[in-house]
Parts: structure tokens; C-alpha cells; sequence
């Protein structure tokens, strides 16, 4: 049998993230044997995931990050079944490493960067593997990136919800794209400014008005007239450049980017949220 050492623990432990007893047992299971080890211990993370395929993660958290040259954000959502495993450092560094990753190779969507190569295995591997360790089901649910000339990410704290922002203007002051990173958190738009709304989303609206004004008793040939001054109302307050602004009330975040430069606006946004 070959000697197993405390280098040969670390090493696989640094490759798979499992810990220092589930190394050791795999490298004597595999007789000194680096892929067969890593083998074995995906093979535990995949027996976990079969017993626990039915179970709900809709626990984890949620990161976004942007690249060094401030160009290129993504985010991503890691579930996990508990809260208790969401807060666990181990946790939060390994969904960490897959965000710096997809950082790095900047993925065209979540199918790609679950099928992109990490550490001698795919990144679904990865997840499979530490579902083995930590013993319970976790899943790579949600990616998305923004490319602008500025982008400017925000968590929240406790990693439950996060922004991206990406902006047509670099060099401002960074209190400015993290002003409107915090906005789209703290008021939930659901587009950039009117018209970027879908027309589904307005002939909804506009439905919801003329019902409410009907159940109000308002005459039938007034219901469009009332349904559209409700559509302004929901503008004003869903759509991000016309919102108002959560530090200042007396200025739109449009009032707000034009006082800092003439020519500055919100390119993208993204957000998600979880569990709150």
C-alpha cells in the first residue's frame, strides 16, 4: 500500500475542497492515486445527490462581482438546502471560487459555465463533489453578467440579495454607480426607464388600472383615461431612471446621474433576490 502523506492530504483537499479525513480515506481507498481519489469522492458527492434529488434548496447565496478593469460584471446563485450551510465560510468561499471563475472565462450563459472546465473537472462537477462533503443538496441555479464601460456590483449583506449596474460613463466617483447598485436593491425597478417596459407588462397594468377603477364604481368611458394615469404612476415608480431616489426624494436617479455628468445613464441592471 502506498504511503499516504500530509503533503498528498493537502493536495487533494486543495483539488476537491473535501476534508482532511474524506482525503486521507479516498487516497487509501485509491492506494496513493490522485484521480482515482478524486474519483472517489465524486462518486460520494454523486450517491448524496441521487438520495437527495428530491429534496428543496431553496436556501444559498447569492454573489456578484466585477472584473479589475471594472468592465465586466457577473452573478450567480449557489442554493443550498439550509441556512446553516448558506452561512458556512466553507460555503460561501467555494461559491465564490465558481464566481471568480466565471469572471475569468466570462461564460455565455449557466449551461456553459456549469459545463466549463475547473480543476480537472466541469464546474457541475465541483458542485457534485461538494454536495458530498457538506451532505446535503446544493445547486448552481442562476448566472448573469453585464459588459458596459462601467459596471458596478452590490451585496447585500447576508448574501441573500445583489445588483449589478453597468453604466455608459468610467471614472466617475464610485459613490455614484454604488448610489444606483443600492437603488436597484432598495426598490426592485423592473426596467431602465419607459421604454424599456415590455408591452406585456404595460397591457397589464393597464388592465389592473380599468378593474380597479371599475370596482371603484368609475364610469366604463372613463376607465382608459384613469388606466393610463395609474400606467404614469407605475413608471414613477418601476422604472429605474425614473424612480425617486432613495437618498435624495426631491430628484430622480435620471436628475441625479445628469447633476454629476450631462451624458450619464444606466446601460443594464440586474438583481435577485432570496428568501427575503
Amino acid at each position: 500500500m502506498a504511503t499516504i502523506t500530509s503533503a498528498d492530504v493537502a493536495r487533494l483537499r486543495r483539488m476537491t475542497l473535501a476534508g482532511m479525513m474524506d482525503c486521507k480515506k479516498a487516497l487509501e481507498e485509491a492506494d496513493g492515486n490522485f484521480d482515482k481519489a478524486v474519483e472517489i469522492i465524486r462518486k460520494k458527492g454523486q450517491a448524496v445527490a441521487s438520495k437527495r434529488a428530491d429534496r428543496d434548496a431553496s436556501e444559498g447565496v447569492v454573489l456578484a462581482k466585477v472584473t479589475s478593469d471594472g468592465k465586466y460584471g457577473a452573478m450567480i446563485v449557489l442554493n443550498s438546502e439550509s441556512d446553516f450551510v448558506a452561512k458556512n465560510e466553507g460555503f460561501i468561499s467555494f461559491a465564490t471560487k465558481i464566481l471568480d471563475f466565471s469572471l475569468e472565462k466570462k461564460p455565455s450563459d449557466l449551461d456553459e459555465l456549469k459545463s466549463l472546465s475547473m480543476e480537472g473537472g466541469s464546474v457541475n462537477d465541483k458542485v457534485i463533489e461538494y454536495l458530498g462533503i457538506i451532505g446535503e443538496k446544493i445547486e448552481l441555479s442562476y448566472f448573469d453578467k453585464i459588459e458596459a464601460e462601467y459596471v458596478q456590483a452590490y451585496i447585500h449583506p447576508g448574501n441573500k440579495l445583489a445588483t449589478l449596474a453597468g453604466f455608459n460613463k468610467s471614472g466617475l466617483d464610485v459613490q455614484v454607480y454604488k448610489d444606483v447598485a443600492m437603488q436597484i436593491a432598495a426598490m426592485n425597478p423592473v426596467a431602465i426607464d419607459r421604454d424599456d417596459v415590455s408591452q406585456d407588462v404595460i397591457a397589464r397594468e393597464i388592465e389592473i388600472g380599468k378593474e380597479q377603477a371599475r370596482r371603484d364604481g368609475k364610469p366604463e368611458e372613463m376607465l382608459e383615461k384613469i388606466a393610463q394615469g395609474k400606467l404614469s404612476k407605475f413608471y414613477k415608480e418601476s422604472t429605474l431612471l425614473n424612480q425617486e431616489f432613495i437618498k435624495d426624494s426631491k430628484q430622480t436617479v435620471a436628475q441625479y446621474l445628469k447633476s454629476v455628468n450631462k451624458e450619464l445613464t444606466v446601460t443594464a441592471f440586474k438583481r435577485f433576490t432570496l428568501n427575503i
